[in-house]
């Protein structure tokens, strides 16, 4: 039903019973329905399991291949050399699972899912930000399975459970402050598989160009200049401190520090991006 105003011409929408309908949602509001979209994508993942490949068959691979690989050529054994590549498999893997985010947002997309979403009364940033809150569940996953093959190997963090437990903490909130980089690019790129192959280029030099494998001692001077200096060292060495000795450091603070930047920065052109397609 519509009423116009006796002092305008700008028609009022109302209600079966004369109430005018509001086109506003409150905090409270939008945070529930952000937790109801992330309960849909847990929904998606249970009925579609394959989906946490990449966060429970790929961290079991690379923590067996890269050990029983590298483990005795640059540790001199496998025992030494797992404290070195089990902070560095586990913020590799957690990392890379985040470009999940952008690939199944512009899968949703393309797919119309957010157009059906447009017309329910729901807030319009939700489904967006149940889709970054439903991810944190995955990197839970691949933090999980990463530290259990560890201790399975033979790692015995000196650190002791509380400091391993915030290790992981802090992996997974870095995770998450890169998958708005990637949502960004689910966003405004035109498929699923340019989100990937961007996503990727990008990820690919800064896990493998750092001290997530190797010491950065070994490394030719350009090259260790660049490792030292890439954010994923300083999240692999905040980690290892953490895990393996029980220190909080500088590389932790930086690796916050990091997280915050990407999050001020990503976050807004992701919620401008969505809101104008949405």
């Amino acid at each position: 039903m519509t009423t116009l105003s006796p002092t305008s011409t700008t028609p009022r929408l109302t209600g079966p019973a004369g109430r005018p309908l509001k086109n506003h949602v409150s905090v409270s509001q939008t945070i529930r329905h952000s937790f109801t979209m992330a309960y849909r994508g847990l929904l998606k993942i249970r009925r579609t399991p394959e989906q946490l490949i990449d966060v429970t068959i790929q961290p079991i691979i690379f923590t067996l291949m890269f050990t029983y690989l590298f483990g005795g050529a640059i540790a001199g054994s496998i025992a030494d050399y797992l404290p070195l590549i089990i902070p560095g498999i586990l913020v590799q893997t957690v990392i890379t699972g985040s470009v999940v985010t952008g690939t199944q947002l512009r899968e949703d997309m393309d797919k119309g899912v957010f157009d059906r979403f447009k017309s329910l009364p729901i807030a319009r940033i939700a489904p967006l930000a149940g889709a970054l809150l439903a991810d944190t569940v995955r990197y839970a996953i691949a933090t999980t399975l990463t530290l259990t093959m560890g201790f399975i190997l033979g790692w015995r963090p000196g650190g002791g459970f509380g400091f391993v437990v915030l290790a992981g903490l802090l992996v997974i909130v870095c995770a998450w402050a890169l998958s708005w980089i990637f949502a960004f690019f689910g966003v405004v790129a035109r498929s699923a598989s340019s989100v990937q192959g961007i996503s990727f280029l990008v990820l690919f030099p800064l896990t493998f160009l750092s001290n997530a494998f190797v010491p950065t001692g070994t490394l030719p001077s350009w090259l260790k200049w660049f490792a030292e200096g890439n954010p994923v060292s300083h999240l692999v060495s905040g980690v290892r401190d953490l895990a393996n000795t029980g220190a909080i450091t500088g590389n932790l603070w930086l690796a916050l520090l990091g997280a915050g930047v990407v999050v001020a920065i990503f976050a807004p052109l992701t919620v401008r991006a969505y809101m104008r397609k949405a």
